[in-house]
C-alpha cells in the first residue's frame, strides 16, 4: 500500500515556500523517502508554459481569464504528475497548490471563494494535500524580499508588481482559510532565518513525516 504524502506550500510573495519546500524534500530524502518536488503553475510541459504566460508583464489579463488559466495548467498538473506519484508512494512537496487560487484570484482579484473552490475542486479531481503549510509574514516584509531577489526563474513580476491593497487581499484570504480549515492548514510563522523556519514547518508535520 502507498505511503506517499501530499504536502503544499502556501503564503503570500516572498514568504520563502521555494526554499521551505527545498528543504523538507531534503529532510524526507534523508529519512530514506521518495520525494517528488513541484510547483504550481507548472509541473507539467504545459503548465510551465502557461507559467510563462500567467508571470510575465505584457498583455492584460481579465480575472477570470487568469483563473482558468491557472486551472488548466493545475488539471494537468494533478492526472500526469501528481497522482501517479502518490499512487507509486512517492511523497509530494508542492510549491503552491489549488490555495493559491483561492487566495490570489478569490481574494485579491475579487472572484470570490465560493467560484474558485468549486473551479479547484473539478480541475483537482477531489484531490486535496494531506498538510499544507501557510507561512506567514507580514505583506511588507515579504513584498520587499520578492522585489529584491535575485532568480534564474520565471519570476512572478506580474503579481509582484500589484499594488499594497492586492496583496493584502492575499494575506486577508489566506488567513480566513486557516481559520476555516484548520486541520489541514497549519499556519507557520516566516520570520528568521530559514532553518528557524524549517524547524517550525517540522514541528507543524510532526505525526505526519516518516
Amino acid at each position: 500500500m502507498p505511503d506517499g504524502r501530499f504536502i503544499t506550500f502556501e503564503g503570500i510573495e516572498g514568504c520563502g515556500k521555494s526554499t521551505q519546500a527545498r528543504l523538507l524534500a531534503q529532510e524526507l530524502l534523508s529519512r530514506g523517502a521518495p520525494v517528488l518536488v513541484t510547483r504550481e503553475p507548472g509541473g507539467t510541459d504545459l503548465g510551465e508554459r502557461l507559467r510563462g504566460v500567467l508571470m510575465a508583464r505584457g498583455e492584460a489579463i481579465t480575472p477570470l481569464a487568469e483563473l482558468f488559466l491557472m486551472e488548466a495548467a493545475r488539471a494537468q498538473h494533478v492526472e500526469r504528475v501528481i497522482r501517479p506519484a502518490l499512487a507509486r508512494g512517492d511523497w509530494v512537496v508542492c510549491d503552491r497548490f489549488a490555495d493559491s487560487s483561492t487566495a490570489y484570484q478569490g481574494g485579491g482579484r475579487g472572484l470570490g471563494t465560493a467560484l474558485v473552490e468549486e473551479i479547484n475542486r473539478v480541475a483537482c479531481q477531489g484531490l486535496l494535500p494531506d498538510r499544507t503549510i501557510l507561512l506567514d509574514l507580514p505583506v511588507g516584509d515579504g513584498l520587499a524580499r520578492a522585489r529584491n531577489r535575485v532568480s534564474t526563474n520565471a519570476a512572478n513580476c506580474r503579481f509582484e508588481d500589484e499594488d499594497l491593497a492586492f496583496h493584502r487581499a492575499v494575506a486577508e484570504a489566506y488567513r480566513h482559510l486557516a481559520a476555516r480549515e484548520s486541520a489541514r492548514v497549519a499556519l507557520v510563522d516566516g520570520r528568521g532565518a530559514a532553518e528557524d523556519v524549517h524547524g517550525r514547518v517540522l514541528a507543524a508535520l510532526a505525526g505526519l513525516l516518516p
